[in-house]
């Protein structure tokens, strides 16, 4: 069954412009062993949040797994997996309309800041697309 994700990039080092341009890309430098574990888990067709960190701090569009996960040749227990551009939201979701809503206290988006590789639930998913304005909904069955 596919899930849904959330990576957090530093706009400044790979931002969702960036991803968009690019078509896809290796995501990597995921270093904490609890967003590896996280990364390790993602399966081809999985729906991923792409969130900007720094002062930004908003979902800024959606991506998909195209493969699965694999070893990052650079960093030792590194794991890599590609991302493939799939829609921007029309309107960027800020962290603090998900705290203020105090709908999902216990996110790991909200209760672990620093980990940069998190799940999402369905009931977070679908909030996240009303709130950024996507009309049609979106599934990991659903393809580019």
């Amino acid at each position: 069954m596919a899930q849904y994700w959330l990576l957090k990039t530093e706009p400044g080092d790979y931002s969702w412009s960036d991803l968009k341009r690019d078509g896809e890309t290796e995501w990597d430098g995921v270093r904490a062993p609890a967003a590896r574990r996280n990364l390790a888990a993602m399966k081809p067709g999985d729906l991923v949040l792409i969130y900007h960190t720094g002062s930004e701090r908003a979902v800024r569009g959606v991506a998909m797994v195209t493969g699965l996960p694999y070893p990052d040749p650079e960093q030792p227990q590194g794991i890599l997996v590609n991302v493939a551009w799939k829609r921007d939201l029309p309107r960027p979701v800020s962290l603090k309309k998900i705290k203020d809503s105090g709908l999902f206290p216990d996110w790991e988006l909200v209760r672990l800041p620093r980990l940069s590789v998190v799940p999402v639930s369905e009931a977070q998913w679908q909030k996240v697309m009303e709130w950024g304005g996507a009309n049609e909904r979106l599934s990991p069955q659903s393809r580019p």
